[in-house]
């Protein structure tokens, strides 16, 4: 239950279109409901701005299937997060207008009520090397599920620091920048001290033994020099999203 659809439904009963037993009829669903198993939190997008998201990892095909279906029927539409084939193969039967993206392992239905974009300019999602790109493309289809334009700077890391130096006019137009790396870490630092947009870090456990699974391009982002960026969790692309988001005032 969208704000969008809430507001349309009380502009309709201020002008007479609908009757007030009409609109309590939209209303009076039960903020949770009990599947067992999970308790859906209906009215998530009324007071956040978007439906919960489904985490797939560690719920079977039929748990996802059954959660899914509770969310579509309030014509919300959803999104799932860090899905497997089995689980995106299942959705894609149940939902034929679904959208996949198994680089991201996502799978997004959008909702009756389109949503309009906030920032009027795009969030990029940067990445340090080719290895990052599912954690930047969870990232990414995020944003596109909260209806916000993504734009993608692919393989752009320290290491040849040229490539980054020459995108300035994307670095320039973004409203937020994501920056998703692993190895070292640094790429955040140097993307922090060219743009004035707020730059949100993602580590990634892409990395040799030393990197400990992303443990230090986390320290190394938690103490960047360029002043102002936000971290989000190890491979927590969906966070790095939903925190841009936040900061666009959206959805």
């Amino acid at each position: 239950m969208i704000r969008e659809r809430v507001r349309a439904l009380l502009e309709d009963v201020a002008a007479g279109r609908a009757s007030i037993d009409q609109a309590l009829a939209h209303l009076d669903v039960a903020p949770v409901e009990s599947l067992g198993f999970a308790n859906i939190d209906h009215h998530r997008a009324l007071r956040a701005g978007y439906p919960e998201v489904v985490f797939g990892e560690g719920k079977t095909v039929g748990q996802i299937l059954a959660i899914c279906e509770r969310l579509a029927a309030k014509g919300d539409g959803f999104l799932v997060t860090r899905t497997g084939a089995a689980e995106r193969a299942a959705l894609a039967g149940a939902y034929p207008a679904i959208r996949l993206n198994a680089l991201a392992r996502t799978a997004h239905l959008a909702g009756i009520a389109p949503r309009g974009d906030p920032a009027g300019k795009p969030v990029l999602v940067i990445t340090a090397g080719t290895s990052d790109l599912p954690v930047a493309e969870e990232a990414a289809e995020t944003l596109t599920a909260l209806g916000l334009s993504a734009a993608r700077l692919t393989d752009v890391g320290v290491a040849g620091i040229h490539r980054i130096l020459s995108q300035h006019g994307a670095l320039r137009e973004a409203a937020v920048v994501i920056v998703v790396a692993g190895m070292d870490g640094a790429l955040p630092s140097v993307v922090g001290g060219l743009v004035r947009a707020p730059v949100i870090a993602v580590p990634t456990s892409v990395g040799y033994g030393a990197s400990f699974q992303g443990l230090s391009a986390l320290l190394a982002m938690l103490n960047s020099c360029a002043a102002g960026v936000t971290v989000c969790n190890i491979d927590n692309g969906f966070g790095a999203a939903m925190a841009a988001a936040r900061i666009l005032g959206g959805p």
